[in-house]
């Protein structure tokens, strides 16, 4: 019969390997490409890449292609959510059934670890953007790529995924500064080519875009550009960054437009440790960056 002094031990034990067991379970990833907006052709694409790579990385990937009612109807009594899923599968090749939505609030944030944005129009209403950001504030994990900036204008919403959306004056080969080469966010390019084309976003010079409240990872070599197309007159062009957002975290990148960055290793490292970092998974300051730093990798 055992001892007490065994009987603890055990249950330590057991203790440990509840822990190590609790370590090893897949975080809960949301990607909502819901697109009442412009529908990027790439969206399909994206679901199918992080579904693939999403499990190597210790993820268990969930995709909603529409967050509206799907119940409602167009004004002339046809389904909206037929009617979505046509145009959603005109551009992408798939189409959307009822698995394949939700409604991002209160209780459906229980169910997830991280929610990824890849999506125009508006996702949610009023109501569902306070539980998102209350959610995010009390420590929850938030990610944004490429049009998740373009979503959501005249709302607080700014302040989570950190600027909007100002147009995309250049569609070419770039290339990028490594703003923090220590953030597992720039792993992906670290060693490699910095170019890289895409659809390249510019942010609007307003409160929520500031170096005085994010971090920058990657931004613009500007001497890849003509700088006479951007609006903003501090030429300043960052591509991705993140934030300390209450007890939660917040990442974006811009890139993510063709379907060739999807499919780029470089942007599969970059996008997951990003959302690893939101998760507390992976090493990266998030403190902003106030100015350029100094350890910068052109």
């Amino acid at each position: 019969m055992l001892s007490r002094r065994s009987l603890l031990i055990v249950a330590c034990l057991f203790g440990i390997v509840g822990s190590v067991e609790s370590a090893d379970k897949p975080k809960r990833l949301l990607v909502v490409t819901h697109s009442a907006g412009f529908i990027h052709d790439s969206v399909g694409l994206a679901e199918d890449i992080l579904k693939e790579i999403g499990p190597k990385h210790g993820f268990e990937v969930t995709c909603w292609r529409f967050t509206g009612d799907t119940n409602a109807k167009t004004k002339d009594g046809k389904p909206v959510l037929a009617d979505y899923s046509e145009k959603f599968r005109q551009r992408t090749g798939k189409t959307v059934e009822l698995e394949n939505t939700g409604r991002i609030n209160k209780e459906t944030l229980k169910q997830f670890d991280c929610v990824v944005f890849f999506t125009t129009g508006n996702p949610v209403n009023k109501e569902e953007l306070k539980d998102l950001m209350e959610w995010v504030r009390e420590g929850g994990a938030f990610a944004g790529t490429h049009c998740a900036t373009d979503t959501l204008y005249n709302t607080p919403y700014g302040e989570l995924v950190g600027g909007y959306f100002d147009g995309h004056p250049w569609h070419q080969k770039i290339k990028l500064v490594i703003e923090d080469p220590k953030h597992s966010a720039a792993k992906g390019f670290l060693g490699n080519s910095l170019e890289i084309t895409d659809e390249i976003y510019q942010f609007r010079s307003d409160p929520y875009y500031s170096r005085e409240k994010l971090h920058i990872i990657l931004s613009i070599d500007n001497s890849s550009i003509d700088v006479k197309k951007g609006k903003r007159a501090d030429q300043d062009y960052a591509v991705s960054w993140c934030q300390e957002f209450g007890k939660g975290r917040s990442f974006y990148t811009s890139l993510g437009h063709r379907k060739e960055v999807w499919q780029d290793p470089r942007f599969q490292e970059h996008l997951m440790n990003g959302i690893k970092w939101t998760l507390r998974l992976v090493p990266g300051d998030g403190t902003p960056s106030g100015k350029k730093s100094a350890a910068r990798i052109e």
